[in-house]
């Protein structure tokens, strides 16, 4: 019998992923990860989020029948995401620590001790689907498509591929729910987590404060009028409305762009101005999912920030990206992320099943959805 273990962060996805495991007959264990966490800055501070996450992690478990365990994971927690976290803001770039979380420590730390301990595969509750062909593993956009995580999972490796499984990615949300209900789950119907990958809703801003200096500079806007004062340019990110130190006065003003240099943040007017689109960018650090680069120049399809509806591009072998229309609020440090968006012609080479749950799996739902290529780190916006 194949053992999964599953990462059980107390919440309906995880727990039912684990619930459609055991009903296929495979040995199951559940495991809620224990991150960093810093009282000091919970936006609710009557209570601490860990200790009821795993407590619906624990009840779910034992509904179940299956062996529970907690990983303590706050010092790697802490090294890889965290500080992560800090020193991308105090370099005046915005980071994606919910990518360097499934990078880290769910496909990092929790699959090579899940492996060490004599699992065949991990499973998550990520809306995301993987698919066995001929030519290796695919990594496909959930069904869900307002829930689809696809975007924070592109520094999955083929290696990683090979042991990762993903029991929802077939489903949409309500459709977990009603299976929750079945299964006798009492977090059916919680509350999604909006925080920080598994820290909770955290006051971001003033943890951040605590960790770099404020450093007072004028909010300007494209025409240099002064219209405000900010905390220090690096603590804030392209796009952002709400914090700025900008009075506003019936305006809503939007970063667009940060002066390092100066400690000088200049914004748009409105939401349409032309100075928060871009049609370029650059992009670094690439993971391509097949394990090796496509030929350029590539023809797909990207976003650059999570739920975004797709976007057609051009991609070149330097990573030089171009937009067929403007996007805005194109950040430094957050993740684009390529999808094929023509899957379609794989479904041939799939292969017949081998044992593996993920093609067993693979006649529940189609995979003509988008297939995702491989992602990346904005390191640059070019000019209109």
């Amino acid at each position: 019998m194949q053992k999964i273990f599953v990462a059980m962060s107390g919440g309906v996805d995880s727990s039912v992923a684990a619930a459609l495991l055991k009903k296929e007959g495979y040995d199951v264990t559940g495991v809620f990860m224990k991150g960093w966490s810093d009282s000091r800055f919970f936006k609710d501070k009557t209570m601490c989020p860990w200790v009821a996450d795993q407590e619906e992690a624990r009840k779910a478990a034992a509904v179940l029948g299956i062996p529970f365990y907690t990983w303590d994971v706050q010092e790697e927690y802490k090294k890889k995401v965290v500080d992560y976290m800090v020193s991308s803001y105090r370099e005046g770039i915005t980071p994606n620590p919910d990518v360097m979380c499934n990078k880290e420590i769910k496909f990092g730390i929790f699959l090579d001790r899940a492996l060490s301990m004599g699992a065949d595969f991990i499973a998550t509750g990520h809306y995301a689907r993987t698919q066995l062909l001929a030519g290796g593993y695919s990594l496909f956009a959930g069904m869900d498509k307002n829930k689809d995580q696809s975007y924070f999972l592109w520094t999955l490796t083929q290696k990683k591929l090979a042991h990762v499984l993903f029991p929802i990615g077939g489903f949409i949300k309500s459709h977990v729910r009603e299976l929750a209900r079945e299964f006798g789950l009492s977090n059916a119907n919680r509350k999604e987590s909006q925080g920080v990958c598994f820290v909770g809703e955290l006051e971001v801003f003033d943890f951040l404060k605590s960790q770099i200096a404020a450093q007072p500079g004028p909010v300007l806007t494209a025409a240099g009028k002064q219209v405000g004062k900010h905390q220090g340019a690096v603590f804030y990110t392209i796009g952002q409305r709400h914090g700025i130190g900008s009075p506003g006065g019936g305006t809503a003003y939007y970063v667009a762009q940060k002066d390092l240099a100066h400690n000088t943040l200049y914004v748009a007017e409105n939401i349409k101005e032309g100075d928060l689109y871009k049609t370029e960018l650059i992009a670094r650090g690439v993971s391509w999912i097949s394990g090796t680069a496509p030929q350029f120049p590539l023809r797909c399809e990207a976003r650059i920030r999570y739920r975004q509806p797709l976007q057609k591009c051009f991609v070149d072998a330097a990573l030089h990206v171009i937009f067929d229309e403007p996007q805005r609020a194109v950040t430094p440090g957050q993740s684009i992320v390529f999808y094929d968006g023509n899957p379609r012609t794989q479904r041939a080479e799939q292969s017949s099943y081998d044992g593996n749950p993920r093609t067993q799996r693979a006649e529940q739902s189609s995979y003509d959805d988008d297939a995702v290529l491989g992602g990346g780190v904005i390191v640059h916006d070019e000019s209109h």
